[in-house]
């Protein structure tokens, strides 16, 4: 496991606080924790102690574990080609590229239709979530909260991925995007 330094505690609970858009008065009085003892901390002055850590990791919407981040090794995750979990659905193929790393707010994944299909099912993605598509190949449209949205190659689009959505392949060939959806922090 690898060793977290005051400072590396620190710059991660600035960085996480900063994300949310919360002043340290404000995550001082999610977390019970004083002001002038967050600001210690994310400078590296001092190290609090577990009872402190738990009372900003609940301030943040997270565990213990995921602001010291005491359950991922190795800080990098290398997910190889072709190694992705893939889920198949009636014409649509769709391979994770993001490992499951806890805390991990943003998915990116790999989207196949085949000519003529849709994405199926109710959105999977959590209140305040939002999404961008990018089209790799052919054509999608984008059904949104009955408004339909028609992207070409190289087309981008970004949403409230909480919606109900999907996307169509209009076309007789494959079409390929890439999604990120990014949920919002919990707790905020």
């Amino acid at each position: 496991m690898a060793v977290r330094t005051a400072e590396s505690v620190g710059s991660r609970v600035r960085a996480l606080r900063e994300s949310m858009g919360l002043s340290l008065r404000d995550l001082s009085q999610r977390a019970g924790v004083s002001a002038p003892m967050l600001s210690q901390v994310e400078r590296g002055e001092t190290s609090p102690t577990l009872t402190v850590a738990g009372r900003i990791a609940s301030g943040l919407g997270l565990s213990l574990s995921q602001l010291l981040r005491l359950d991922e090794e190795p800080l990098v995750a290398v997910v190889r080609a072709g190694r992705g979990r893939t889920t198949r659905r009636e014409g649509h193929r769709y391979t994770e590229l993001t490992p499951g790393l806890p805390g991990q707010p943003t998915l990116v994944s790999v989207h196949a239709l085949a000519g003529g299909s849709r994405t199926s099912g109710p959105p999977l993605h959590s209140p305040g979530s939002r999404e961008t598509a990018v089209v790799q190949r052919g054509s999608v449209v984008l059904v949104i909260a009955g408004d339909r949205y028609e992207l070409q190659e190289g087309d981008a689009v970004t949403f409230d991925a909480d919606l109900q959505h999907h996307f169509e392949n209009p076309g007789s060939r494959e079409a390929e995007f890439v999604s990120v959806v990014t949920a919002p922090a919990r707790g905020g």
